[in-house]
C-alpha cells in the first residue's frame, strides 16, 4: 500500500511540475505577444518569432511592399525600400527622423573607456590600405602620421576590424534582448580592449583636453573626447578603406576598364606629376568608374538607422514616435526603376551621351537628408585621389591561377572577403 501511495506521489508530483513548467510558457508567450503585437495602422510584415522577433529574418523579394515592419527583440522598426520612399523619408521628412536610436551595446562601450611593397607579386591589399586611410584621419584627429610598420598601430587597426564586425553581430543586434549576456560575450570585451587601446595610443596627450580638463563649466570631457575622436577614426578610415578594396577588385576583375581609366589619367594628367582634386573634372570616365565602384560595393547597405521623433505618415502607414526606420540603401543602388542595368558594373550609369559625367539622383551611397554622411566630401576626395593616385602607377590583376570571387564579410560595412592581387609598375 505505501509503494503504491508513493509511486501515485510521485505522478502527481510529476504532473504538478509540468503543469508549473506548461503555465510558464503559456504566460511567457501571452505577455511577449501583448506587450510586442504590432500596433494598429502600422506597415505589413513577417510573423516574428516570440522573444527573439524577426532577428533571423530578411525580406529580400519585397514581399511586403517598400514599407514592411520587423520586431528585432522587443523594438519594432520599418524598413524602407526603393528610392522614392526612402527620399520622402530622409529629405521630406527629415525633420521627422533626425534622431538616431541608442544601442545599449555602444553606450556601455563609451562609458566604460578608460603603396605595396612587394611590386607583381601577389599580396593581400587590406593592411596597407587601412594605413593609409587611417594615417589621414590620424593627421587630422592628433596632427601625427604612423610608420607602416609601427607595431602598436597595426594592432590597433587589427582590433577595430576585428571590433567593428563584432558591433554589427547577431549578439550586438540582441544587445537589447539580454544585454547582460551579451557582456558575457567576446564581442563585447574585444571592443572594450580596443576602445581602450584606442584611448591610451592616441588620446592622452592631446592639448586641448589637457587644457580644458580642469575647467568646471566646460562640457568637454574625456568621454565626449574619446566618443568624438573614434566617430571620425572609424567613420573615416573603415568606410574609405573598404571602398577602396573593392575598387582594386573590380579593376583586377574588369581590366578592359581599367585600361580606360589608365589611358584618360595618362592623357589628362600624364605621369610627371600626382593627381589634384582639381582633375577631377577632366576625367570623367575615371569618375564614373569611382561612382559605380561605391553603387556596386554598397558598403553600408542599411545605412545608420534613424528613429522618428513624432508620428509620421510613410506611404499608407502610419509609424508613431519613437520607431527606428532603416533606410534599406541596397534597395536604392540595385533599384531596377533607376538603374539601366542594376546588377551589372557599368560606369555608364553616370555618363550621358557625349561621355560627361553625370550624377544620378538614387547615388546615395552617403544617405541623404539631414543626417546625411557628415564626411562625404572627404571620402570622396579620399577615394579619388588614391584611386587615380594608384592606376596612374600600377595595373592591377589577378595572381595566376587564382579564380576571382566576389564573397563578402558583413560587418559595420559589406566589407571584401581577404583576397590577393598583383600590382605591376606602369612603364613611363
Amino acid at each position: 500500500m505505501d509503494l503504491v501511495s508513493s509511486v501515485f506521489g510521485s505522478i502527481a508530483h510529476w504532473v504538478d511540475i509540468q503543469s508549473l513548467l506548461l503555465f510558464t510558457v503559456l504566460f511567457l508567450l501571452i505577455a511577449d505577444y501583448l506587450k510586442t503585437r504590432r500596433p494598429s495602422s502600422f506597415p505589413p510584415g513577417p510573423w516574428a518569432l516570440p522573444f527573439v522577433g524577426n532577428i533571423f529574418t530578411v525580406d529580400f523579394n519585397r514581399t511586403y511592399g517598400d514599407v514592411y515592419s520587423l520586431r528585432m527583440g522587443q523594438t519594432w522598426m520599418v524598413v524602407l525600400n526603393g528610392f522614392q520612399i526612402v527620399k520622402e523619408a530622409l529629405v521630406t521628412q527629415g525633420d521627422s527622423l533626425a534622431d538616431r536610436p541608442i544601442l545599449p551595446f555602444q553606450v556601455d562601450m563609451f562609458l566604460n573607456l578608460a603603396g605595396p611593397q612587394s611590386e607583381g607579386k601577389p599580396f593581400n591589399p587590406h593592411l596597407i590600405i587601412n594605413n593609409a586611410v587611417s594615417n589621414m584621419i590620424c593627421s587630422l584627429i592628433v596632427g601625427h602620421r604612423f610608420e607602416y610598420e609601427d607595431e602598436r598601430f597595426i594592432k590597433l587597426i587589427k582590433r577595430f576590424d576585428s571590433a567593428l564586425q563584432s558591433a554589427t553581430s547577431i549578439w550586438a543586434q540582441a544587445s537589447k534582448i539580454h544585454f547582460n549576456q551579451l557582456k558575457m560575450t567576446g564581442q563585447y570585451y574585444t571592443f572594450r580592449k580596443c576602445a581602450r587601446l584606442f584611448f591610451q595610443y592616441f588620446m592622452m596627450n592631446i592639448f586641448v583636453y589637457s587644457q580644458r580638463k580642469g575647467d568646471a563649466e566646460s562640457t568637454f570631457s574625456e568621454e565626449n573626447l574619446v566618443i568624438c575622436a573614434l566617430d571620425l577614426f572609424v567613420a573615416g578610415s573603415e568606410t574609405t578603406s573598404t571602398t577602396l578594396r573593392w575598387a582594386f577588385l573590380y579593376m583586377a576583375k574588369y581590366p578592359e576598364i581599367q585600361e580606360k581609366v589608365q589611358a584618360e589619367i595618362d592623357r589628362v594628367i600624364g605621369q610627371s606629376r600626382k593627381p589634384s582634386m582639381m582633375d577631377r573634372a577632366n576625367l570623367p570616365y575615371t569618375d564614373a568608374v569611382i561612382h559605380e565602384i561605391q553603387r556596386m560595393g554598397n558598403i553600408v547597405p542599411l545605412s545608420l538607422r534613424h528613429s522618428t521623433n513624432r508620428d509620421i505618415q510613410l506611404g499608407d502607414y502610419t509609424v508613431p514616435k519613437g520607431v527606428v526606420i532603416i533606410p534599406n540603401l541596397t534597395s536604392v543602388l540595385f533599384d531596377k526603376r533607376e538603374w539601366e542595368t542594376p546588377y551589372t558594373f557599368n560606369p555608364g550609369h553616370f555618363l550621358n551621351e557625349e561621355g560627361k559625367f553625370v550624377k544620378r539622383a538614387a547615388f546615395i551611397p552617403f544617405s541623404a537628408g539631414k543626417r546625411v554622411c557628415l564626411g562625404e566630401n572627404l571620402a570622396r576626395m579620399e577615394i579619388f585621389l588614391f584611386f587615380t593616385s594608384f592606376m596612374q602607377r600600377f595595373t592591377i590583376s589577378v595572381p595566376a591561377g587564382t579564380k576571382l570571387v566576389l564573397d563578402f564579410c558583413f560587418g559595420f560595412t559589406l566589407a571584401r572577403a581577404p583576397y590577393e592581387i598583383c600590382a605591376t609598375l606602369c612603364r613611363e
